[in-house]
């Protein structure tokens, strides 16, 4: 079983606009809510691909309440610690040529909260890997997201890292089994500035990330594509597929699922693994939220994967 962990989840909402102006009424429209987080929508995704998979995370209030049922309503499992507070509505706004992302704190979290967490992880029977996402709420201890990682370690579990914080950095160390940076985490996180079609820097920088401690690494570049190193080999993937891009959220998580729908299970067949994944965060980001994956079979076809070593 793939466990997901957003620490931080939130109530996502989609709306459209013809265009803003200040000191005046916006009217909106195709709004969408959304359960949500980071670690919400690689499960989500995995479930669409057919992967067993369940959710844990911090939640509180109706909104926190309105994601539980949600998932569950999704078809997959949540085991929630509940906390005080209100879990965060985040508001994302398409304006025609312009995109808006208004990201909330998220309700504050307690040592006792955290507790309770590494008690349900140290808990879970069928924990194969554990996939960790997103931010982190505020009054997380610095030592939380260590101290999950090192719990899942001795559990056997494999431990998949996408997330922005400079704690990344000394993660590293626990051999994450796989880590989903994106080109500007980066270069915020650990300095290195990577482009597409820049394979040489590519190399350097995804072996530099080998060195302190990530297995495999799949370095994500928006519309540009992706590059993928297990260590050994080192591919470059990208989507050829003319789309319109109306809202970008969801779109990297989506594409980690994708990818560990296939790699996970079979760790040599990376080019199919980025073929799915390469299609769909192409798909999801044509919708608000990840939508149905309606075009990821359509897409699949146009993508190009080539090894570069």
């Amino acid at each position: 079983m793939i466990y997901t962990l957003t620490a931080n989840p939130a109530i996502d909402y989609n709306i459209s606009c013809d265009g803003l102006a200040p000191n005046c009424v916006t009217r909106t429209r195709d709004a969408v809510y959304s359960p949500n987080g980071k670690g919400l929508n690689v499960s989500f995704a995995l479930h669409h691909f057919g992967v067993d998979t369940a959710i844990l995370g911090f939640f509180a209030g109706f909104s926190g309440r309105y994601i539980v049922d949600g998932a569950r309503a999704k078809g997959v499992e949540v085991h929630p610690v509940w906390t005080d507070g209100i879990t965060r509505v985040n508001v994302f706004l398409n304006a025609v040529d312009c995109e808006y992302n208004m990201v909330n704190a998220g309700a504050a979290i307690t040592p006792g909260d955290e507790e309770a967490m590494l008690r349900l992880v140290e808990s879970l029977d069928d924990l194969e890997c554990l996939s960790i996402s997103g931010s982190l709420p505020p009054g997380t201890s610095d030592d939380f997201l260590a101290r999950v990682v090192r719990l899942a370690g001795e559990r056997g579990a494999d431990v998949v890292l996408d997330i922005s914080s400079d704690q990344l950095v000394d993660l590293l160390a626990e051999r994450p089994l796989l880590i989903k940076p994106n080109d500007d985490e980066l270069r915020d996180i650990f300095g290195l500035e990577v482009a597409a079609g820049d394979d040489a820097g590519a190399v350097r920088a995804l072996d530099a990330l080998h060195a302190a401690g990530a297995q495999a690494v799949l370095l994500t570049l928006g519309g540009n594509g992706a590059y993928f190193s297990d260590g050994a080999g080192v591919w470059y993937a990208r989507c050829t597929a003319s789309v319109q891009v109306l809202s970008t959220v969801c779109a990297g998580d989506s594409t980690l699922a994708a990818f560990l729908s296939v790699w996970y299970r079979e760790r040599s067949c990376v080019e199919d693994a980025l073929r799915l994944a390469m299609a769909t965060g192409a798909n999801v980001v044509e919708c608000a939220g990840q939508g149905d994956f309606a075009h990821v079979e359509e897409y699949r076809s146009q993508v190009e994967v080539r090894r570069i070593r």
